[in-house]
């Protein structure tokens, strides 16, 4: 392990933070992921004369660790994706942001639609001699005969997000799917430095609006560590039980969404209900569906007392016998299973070298949970047991959504029986200047990570956050690789990956 080694919400001096030449770097990230580790978030933030520092985090979870290094470059750098597909992403994106060029990069790219490409500029330089990079409306395409063209989007029936998806195929048979996403970029990290602010909560809580409560907690970690604060025990509890409430209410949702999807409608019509149940009672706690204004920096906004406890009980209760019986009704029957296995398949390598989190790592075998492997909050000591399966595809996706349903929801009773007393609040001092956190959160997605840099006035220079959708929607475009284009709607909705997550 190399880098300054150091543990998620433990904040550390940003002179601490080694900064090595380009070629060290490179060596410090492929070894980390040739040997078990994970690239994190890698990102980059403005240095003297025109240059940029570029930050890797690197995550061991077997050891609980995280790793960080830093180089600064200038127009260009060798780029890290030939030998490390989990560095693609971010590294279109790098140079979209920046317009540092990763020489070597295959598909270089924006990911998004930024402001000078609306303006009719390039999103970065191109140098002399070298190939000019696709734009953004460019697409990959595969050449035969009889292959064809299918574009899907960026504008979608109903309430759902713009994204773009280019279909190569061959009769029905899908080829190569290429995602473009960014068409509602909204700038939010640029918003973010200077803060905190009064503002700075809602960004978070708006991040994804259904990860309200995941991208909020992993904030006020990050703002807790900076400021060395404690939280109270029953607010590190509180914020527990509405954590595994937004993963039991999205779940909920996406297995009846799975079950819509193959024309199954008991079990669709059912968790549309249901849904909503798990959602009231966040509402319980706080008044607000999505758990807006329950985490707030140093504890919780609202306290909590018996008598919606009792309440949250009951409920819970009568919510857990109804989605049992519905979900029962998916398994129970043959045509639907059928149609989930061996559809959209990721094999643990291809998710290892991506990268990919959450649901989707652990469908393909991947023990990768950050309540276990990074632990934070209440999950230092309140452990749940990571729910794996192993074949890859559509049905170990929903298999493992169920799994980890029955395990949050055990884990919610438990601590609504046993809800400590105490403040549900505790207050916070200022922030340090010239410090680097990174806190990482288990959302229902996946992991959510949070990097925090402070200037001399101690307001962030820098606030990265990488949401676990950045990480996964390659994996949903190798799924579909070899499937019927008729798949599409369901390998997406067992994906189920966030568009405003993505495009901040």
């Amino acid at each position: 392990m190399t880098g300054l080694t150091f543990r998620p919400q433990r904040a550390v001096a940003l002179s601490e933070i080694p900064c090595v030449t380009i070629g060290e770097f490179r060596d410090t990230v492929l070894t980390a992921v040739t040997e078990g580790g994970r690239l994190a978030a890698l990102f980059g933030h403005p240095s003297e004369k025109e240059t940029v520092q570029l930050f890797a985090v690197l995550a061991y979870s077997g050891t609980g660790m995280l790793a960080v290094t830093s180089t600064v470059v200038s127009d260009g750098y060798p780029a890290l994706t030939p030998d490390c597909a989990q560095a693609h992403w971010f590294e279109r994106e790098i140079a979209e942001q920046w317009g540092v060029r990763p020489h070597g990069h295959p598909w270089l790219k924006p990911i998004r639609f930024h402001e000078s490409y609306r303006a009719g500029h390039e999103v970065w330089p191109h140098p002399p001699g070298q190939p000019l990079a696709p734009s953004v409306t460019d697409f990959f395409q595969v050449q035969g005969p009889d292959v064809h063209e299918v574009a899907v989007g960026p504008v979608h029936a109903g309430i759902i997000e713009p994204g773009h998806f280019r279909f190569q195929c061959h009769g029905e048979e899908v080829l190569h799917l290429e995602i473009s996403l960014g068409y509602q970029h909204r700038g939010v990290e640029r918003m973010l430095v200077g803060g905190p602010t009064k503002r700075t909560i809602h960004y978070m809580e708006t991040l994804a609006g259904d990860t309200s409560v995941g991208h909020a907690t992993a904030y006020c970690h990050a703002v807790e560590a900076l400021t060395g604060g404690r939280v109270p025990m029953r607010a590190q509890v509180v914020r527990a039980i509405a954590l595994e409430l937004e993963r039991l209410a999205n779940h909920t949702g996406d297995l009846g969404a799975l079950a819509g999807d193959v024309g199954y409608l008991p079990t669709a019509s059912y968790c549309g209900r249901i849904r909503g149940d798990f959602l009231n009672l966040t509402a319980l706690l706080c008044g607000s569906r999505f758990g807006r204004g329950l985490v707030r920096p140093g504890g919780v906004g609202f306290a909590l007392e018996a008598t919606r406890v009792a309440q949250c009980q009951e409920r819970l209760e009568r919510a857990l016998h109804d989605v049992t019986g519905a979900v029962s009704l998916l398994w129970d029957t043959p045509s639907v299973v059928a149609r989930f296995e061996e559809t959209g398949v990721v094999s643990r390598e291809t998710c290892d070298a991506l990268g990919l989190v959450g649901p989707a790592a652990r469908a393909c075998g991947a023990n990768r949970d950050v309540r276990h492997d990074f632990p934070s909050g209440l999950f230092h000591v309140a452990h749940l047991p990571v729910a794996t399966w192993h074949t890859g595809d559509v049905f170990a996706r929903a298999h493992v959504r169920w799994l980890e349903m029955q395990r949050s929801s055990a884990f919610i009773r438990e601590q609504l029986a046993a809800l400590p007393g105490g403040p549900d609040h505790e207050p916070l001092g200022s922030l340090p200047a010239h410090h680097f956190v990174v806190s990482l959160v288990e959302g229902w997605r996946g992991e959510i990570c949070h990097v925090a840099m402070t200037d001399a006035a101690g307001h962030f220079s820098l606030y990265k956050v990488v949401d676990p959708s950045f990480h996964n929607w390659m994996g949903l475009a190798v799924a579909l690789r070899n499937q019927q284009i008729s798949d599409f709607p369901l390998c997406n909705k067992s994906f189920n990956l966030s568009y405003c997550g993505h495009d901040l």
